[in-house]
């Protein structure tokens, strides 16, 4: 069985908005309801929690609701860091494996999920991934460069992030004893030596954080319908 636990917390501060970005519109639905939607018709998932923040708890579940997302089988308040939200979605799963997933990346698709979902069973873990496009280079205190990054070394880690749900699950658990922080899920699978395959993604699965974000969503879903149709 395998769980998909969607964080859709935060504050979206970097967004201006005033509420939670993923409740924000895009071509006539939340942004949270287009991520739904494509997990609830990826035949590879079987089970949905949504974790978002306690103002946003009905919000949510009207979602789920009006969009008909049956997958979805438990809303939970989250923490006050996104690994805590993490960790609340882990132990309200029941799949074997656990798919995370930031629920302002609503431009996922299926085929993306199947394939990372069918490496993490081969692998162990796995989580999505492209090149990254940009020379990268480090700097000192002064702000002056001081090196070039070997690019063909480096990834920029999207999500879903996929893992044995026990295995995860307790790695959260140290994480949170020892009081560390982390940004992602990979983070903690390193933090203990474990390893993560990374599974080629696609540029378009983008986190949706600012407002040209959502103007960059809202042509790529044109672009998409446009394809379809022809």
């Amino acid at each position: 069985m395998v769980s998909a636990i969607i964080a859709a917390g935060g504050k979206g501060r970097r967004m201006g908005a005033g509420i939670n970005k993923v409740y924000l519109p895009l071509r006539g639905k939340e942004i949270l309801a287009h991520t739904l939607e494509v997990f609830q018709n990826c035949d590879v998932i079987d089970e949905i929690i949504v974790v978002t923040g306690p103002e946003d708890i009905m919000r949510c579940r009207a979602i789920i609701e009006k969009y008909d997302i049956i997958k979805a089988v438990s809303v939970k308040e989250g923490g006050a860091e996104r690994s805590d939200s993490v960790y609340i979605g882990l132990l309200a799963a029941s799949g074997d494996i656990a798919v995370i997933h930031d629920g302002a990346r609503c431009l996922i698709t299926d085929e993306e999920i199947s394939a990372v979902v069918s490496d993490a069973e081969k692998y162990g873990a796995a989580a999505l991934g492209v090149p990254v496009k940009d020379t990268l280079k480090t700097i000192n205190e002064s702000r002056t460069i001081v090196g070039t990054v070997d690019r063909e070394k480096i990834m920029h880690i999207q999500t879903p992030q996929v893992f044995r749900r026990a295995e995860i699950t307790e790695l959260h658990r140290r994480i949170k004893a020892e009081g560390a922080e982390v940004t992602d899920d990979c983070s903690v699978f390193e933090r203990y030596n474990r390893k993560v395959h990374v599974t080629p993604g696609n540029y378009e699965n983008v986190k949706i954080t600012t407002p040209i974000d959502i103007a960059m969503a809202e042509r790529i879903i044109e672009l998409r319908n446009k394809t379809k149709s022809r």
